[in-house]
């Protein structure tokens, strides 16, 4: 895999996560309804994911999809630890070996 392709790849799988936790924080922030269209959080997050797809497109036509998609995986990991760190979201032991797994599978994929 090259390093440009690696690169798309890591701002795609960044900026999903972005979007998720942007997603997160407009919805504790606002209850649930049609204030949630206006709720800056929750735009922020929507942009987010727009730029994502552009950037992941560009990572797809750099990178076989049976390589780039397994790689999207690391966005669970680090969701889960942001969530943490920001959000004060709990990280059992369970949890963080699954991460450990997840991160294992995507190395050997990419080894590939």
């Amino acid at each position: 895999m090259s390093v440009l392709s690696f690169l798309y790849i890591s701002v795609a799988i960044v900026l999903g996560t972005v979007a998720q936790l942007f997603l997160k924080a407009g919805t504790n922030a606002t209850p649930v309804g049609l204030g949630l269209a206006l709720e800056p959080r929750i735009l922020a997050g929507l942009a987010c994911y727009g730029v994502s797809l552009i950037i992941w497109i560009l990572a797809l036509s750099k990178t076989p999809v049976s390589v780039a998609y397994p790689m999207t995986a690391l966005g669970f990991a680090l969701n889960a630890l942001l969530a943490w760190w920001l959000l004060g979201e709990a990280v059992t032991p369970m949890r963080m070996a699954g991460i450990g797994v997840i991160i294992v599978g995507v190395f050997l994929v990419a080894r590939s």
